[in-house]
């Protein structure tokens, strides 16, 4: 099986820089994408799964340093910053927002190349690494990338981003994930999760499944993991790798 080219997004108001950049990176075998500003980065990283971000730190508007700030909050994707020669400062700033290398401009394209190669594997090990210890302890689940503790009460995007769940999403997730493929009525569902019948116009379960699905869904609006069933109820339907669930030794 050929193995899918790593995933990059340039973000540079250049366009002169953006193409050459593009046109190098393709020719390396990766998939790329490009964005003038932060506004379009972000847009892209609402539909696409990026690998790695390479990120210009001068830009009119919001900067390259304040846009890997709001990343780091909330993503864990690989960041190489381009600063200009000799401008140390930027540098170390980058580096405490969260970047994870640095490279001035103008760059040797062969330097360029082998530092995403070495951020890619630092990135994957790790993620490998955090895959590992998890799936090592009890209770843990998985499905369509993602991964649920339920003894940590932990969830992980399928880019090992933490994604903060309430005791609610936690118990309606919990419920789902032992009962894949199947089909889950609102009453069967408030039973899992309060532990009490499901009453005429208790429009609670629905409110529960909206905001998970705004958590886990790529689209909620057209969800692919909680299928609505006409006149049934709700369908988990992706499949689930169940570690050592019921384990309680």
């Amino acid at each position: 099986m050929t193995e899918q080219p790593s995933r990059l997004l340039i973000v540079d108001d250049d366009l002169e820089i953006r193409n050459l950049l593009a046109q190098l990176l393709k020719n390396s075998n990766y998939q790329v994408y490009t964005a003038e500003n932060g506004e379009e980065m972000f847009s892209i990283l609402q539909t696409q799964i990026i690998d790695l971000i390479i990120l210009d730190v001068m830009m009119p508007g919001e900067s390259g340093l304040s846009l890997c700030a709001k990343l780091r909050k909330s993503s864990s994707i690989p960041i190489i910053m381009l600063t200009a020669v000799g401008d140390d400062m930027d540098k170390i700033v980058g580096l405490e927002m969260g970047a994870d290398d640095y490279l001035a401009k103008p760059f040797n394209s062969r330097e360029l190349i082998a530092r995403i190669k070495a951020v890619l594997r630092r990135s994957r090990d790790a993620k490998q690494n955090t895959l590992t210890e998890i799936e090592n302890e009890k209770n843990v689940v998985s499905f369509a990338g993602w991964i649920f503790d339920l003894s940590a009460r932990l969830l992980l995007s399928p880019e090992m981003v933490e994604i903060s769940i309430s005791a609610g999403e936690y118990d309606l997730l919990k419920a789902f994930v032992e009962h894949p493929l199947q089909v889950l009525s609102r009453d069967q569902l408030m039973n899992y999760i309060h532990k009490r019948q499901f009453e005429p116009f208790d429009r609670s379960i629905d409110v529960q499944v909206s905001r998970l699905r705004q958590k886990i869904e790529q689209d909620p609006k057209n969800p692919a993991l909680i299928k609505t069933v006409r006149g049934g109820g709700y369908m988990f339907s992706a499949r689930v790798k169940i570690q050592k669930l019921h384990d309680t030794a």
